[in-house]
């Protein structure tokens, strides 16, 4: 009782000051006002410069933050590469020892494969002062990474891209031949994995809320990244844990594209956008939702031309067509569901894939007359669902 008693007066003390706080700042507003100016355009004037001190401060700590993770990215894929290294067989270790004369060294950075952003690129005149006084010993050779078109360093973005890319050419190496290390050991710096996914997946959002055509190469290739990534267990882990989230509302992203585009020429973006949607149904972890977002799209639509078809009415043509693009989509994923080892263990049990199954042969009998192409492709869907099903019966069946 008495502890309550405290703490409401500490309360009523809190909104007291606020209160006093309010008035003082109003009172210095008023008597600072210039002579030429009324009280509401000073208040406002001052609101403004407040408010633009504000967006510089928030610019630079974002400049701040972006820095940070880069520098991040780069701890991280140092550590895992010296790992590679230094615990590998002695025959690499000694390869990985070897001096190096200026030649070769300048001809490996000009040409080392990987992407380089601006603040990694290096002048051939700097390379030559800095490698050319003496053949100097190597900690460990370049990194192995093929080069990647799709990364330019004018797109912010790159430097997410490059790092995701790397990350996963060194995860191949440690998982094959002589060069061994266990990851486990960096356990505390994978969080530059998921907040690089997370600032990947923001940049994807926003281009592809109004995507321009052609596409560059490199969001296709952020996609198949991500994918990738994903695919990973280790790594889907700590990706999904923070970006689960951004995923979904990336997915919706590329489904609200192929739906609501209503240009004249838009069948060549919602074939890209379609492609990116099955790219990531690729990865089996998440294939399912993927699937279940697209045939609920379906069922609406399904009951939508019921309702048209039994009250005679008009339709919109152009949703008509473009549920064409999710059928596609979908008849892709459930291939890759169908396609041995490949499950990702979607069933009867989601209610999406229920309710379609429910509603099949009556919504074809229905629809058959007036929606013919339509309800061909829903015949076609049920069709591979139930080839789905089997497949997973007979996968738990004899394992």
């Amino acid at each position: 009782m008495v502890a309550a008693k405290e703490t409401k007066a500490k309360m009523d003390d809190q909104a007291s000051y606020l209160r006093t706080s309010k008035l003082a700042l109003a009172l210095a507003i008023i008597h600072s006002k210039p002579a030429d100016k009324s009280g509401r355009e000073h208040a406002e004037h001052l609101a403004r410069v407040v408010s633009g001190q504000e967006s510089k401060w928030r610019l630079k700590v974002e400049a701040l933050e972006a820095e940070v993770l880069q520098l991040r990215q780069k701890l991280l894929l140092s550590k895992i590469h010296s790992g590679l290294f230094d615990s590998g067989d002695p025959s690499t270790q000694l390869q990985a020892q070897e001096p190096r004369c200026s030649e070769n060294t300048l001809s490996l950075l000009e040409d080392s494969g990987c992407g380089l952003s601006n603040e990694q690129r290096t002048e051939p005149s700097e390379m030559s002062q800095h490698f050319g006084e003496s053949c100097t010993p190597t900690p460990f050779p370049p990194l192995p990474i093929v080069k990647r078109h799709g990364a330019t360093p004018e797109n912010p973005l790159s430097s997410h891209m490059q790092f995701l890319q790397h990350l996963l050419e060194l995860k191949n190496l440690t998982e094959s031949g002589s060069l061994k290390t266990d990851l486990s050991l960096f356990e505390n710096d994978y969080s530059a994995v998921s907040d690089s996914v997370f600032q990947l997946l923001d940049g994807l959002i926003a281009f592809y809320r109004k995507p321009k055509f052609p596409f560059s190469s490199f969001w296709t290739e952020a996609v198949d990244t991500l994918a990738r990534l994903i695919s990973d267990c280790n790594l889907s882990i700590r990706i999904l844990k923070k970006c689960s989230k951004k995923l979904e509302e990336f997915e919706k992203t590329l489904l609200q594209i192929i739906l609501r585009n209503n240009h004249i020429n838009r069948f060549q973006v919602q074939h890209c956008v379609s492609q990116c949607l099955v790219t990531l149904g690729s990865c089996s972890l998440l294939r399912k939702s993927i699937i279940s977002l697209l045939l609920s799209e379906v069922n609406i639509f399904a009951d939508d031309l019921g309702t048209i078809n039994q009250v005679q009415a008009s339709y919109d043509v152009t949703r008509y067509e473009n549920i064409f693009s999710l059928f596609w989509v979908l008849e892709q994923l459930l291939q890759k569901e169908t396609e041995k080892g490949n499950t990702s263990s979607i069933g009867h049990d989601d209610q999406e894939i229920k309710k379609f199954l429910q509603k099949h042969d009556e919504t074809i009998f229905q629809l058959s007359d007036a929606f013919p192409l339509f309800t061909f492709y829903l015949w076609r869907l049920g069709i591979l669902l139930n080839s789905v099903e089997r497949e997973t019966v007979e996968t738990n069946s004899f394992p």
